[in-house]
């Protein structure tokens, strides 16, 4: 769950909630709307909260509104912010182990872009452990929930949920898809050098392990620019890693872009080879000027043999023509010259 309360004037509702499992938004609740909105990317089939979650979720974002409105009424007094805009965030989760055994449960709240407090609960050992950001407030009176709202309220409900609608996405949350990877090359104007892009998108899951290689080294990470992980918006992601190079470091080393994912049985290798051979290139324009050539060849010959049928048509009174008029249908082609270099 990641909520926002917005104290102050702006063209966004007070209160929004995100609903989230891994990193799917299947939710939204806002204070304008007070309701839940499906957030579905496929078929109408995906809805998957029913009447009960729709009722617990609204009724416990309310209580979450005001225990944050609550939170951000006190942070106010602490540092004496009387006017202006100021924002209350809380993200709070509890994770399902690969056994189906219930893990922790945390909760953090921020201020205006600072953390103020991370709460852990450990269901095993029913203990909960807080950090605070400013020790001399006054912990008590700030803080958002005990050891027994998590044990009976909080963690149960938490993991009930996710149970319940894993069950009916897991499909969404499992699957797998390849990244489409390439390695671009862009001329930089004002330096004349250019900028080599190793780009992987459309995967998902959202970890993948992307690598720019010189000559088959990694080039130091000091000199990458990008490297964030970005959404596209249809629950894939993508990722970039830039580097600005000289022509003469472009014709002399051989950049390679490199993609291991777990939807992958190998990982993905595409080259920029910056030395193409002077005799490969040559080859090519041999091989075009002599396609050419012969396809102006079988052109004059096509015309010769449609003249020449053209003649055979003519009367038997043709036969008894002069010579001066005997070949006037024949067509002298000009010699055609080829060259090959």
């Amino acid at each position: 769950m990641m909520a926002t309360y917005i104290e102050g004037k702006t063209p966004f509702p007070e209160f929004t909630v995100c609903m989230m499992l891994d990193d799917i938004v299947y939710a939204y609740y806002d204070s304008n709307e007070h309701k839940v909105i499906h957030r579905v990317i496929r078929q109408a089939s995906d809805r998957i909260m029913d009447t009960e979650d729709k009722n617990f979720v609204n009724n416990f974002v309310g209580y979450v509104h005001g225990g944050m409105k609550d939170r951000a009424s006190i942070m106010k007094n602490f540092f004496n912010h009387t006017n202006g805009i100021h924002v209350f965030q809380r993200a709070a989760g509890c994770e399902l182990l690969d056994n189906n055994k219930p893990g922790v449960m945390i909760s953090k709240d921020a201020y205006n872009g600072e953390n103020v407090e991370e709460q852990y609960y450990d269901v095993d050992h029913n203990s909960l452990h807080s950090d605070w950001r400013w020790p001399n407030m006054d912990s008590k009176a700030l803080s958002s929930a005990g050891t027994w709202q998590y044990q009976i309220i909080y963690h149960p409900n938490c993991i009930k949920f996710l149970k319940k609608h894993l069950a009916k996405i897991q499909n969404r949350v499992l699957k797998k898809v390849k990244p489409r990877v390439r390695l671009l090359q862009k001329t930089l104007t004002d330096s004349g050098g250019a900028k080599v892009t190793c780009l992987a998108t459309g995967f998902y899951p959202r970890h993948i392990n992307l690598t720019l290689l010189r000559d088959g080294q990694p080039v130091s990470d000091h000199q990458i620019t990008g490297g964030e992980l970005l959404p596209n918006g249809d629950e894939t992601y993508q990722m970039r890693k830039s580097l600005e190079v000289s022509t003469e470091e472009l014709q002399k080393h051989l950049f390679t872009c490199t993609a291991e994912h777990l939807s992958l049985d190998n990982k993905i290798n595409i080259n920029i080879d910056s030395k193409p051979e002077l005799n490969d290139v040559t080859s090519v324009i041999t091989v075009i000027v002599v396609v050419i050539g012969a396809c102006l060849i079988v052109l004059a010959a096509a015309i010769y043999l449609m003249w020449q049928r053209k003649g055979s048509r003519t009367s038997p009174q043709s036969s008894y023509t002069s010579a001066s008029s005997k070949y006037s249908n024949t067509i002298l082609l000009p010699p055609i010259s080829i060259q090959v270099s």
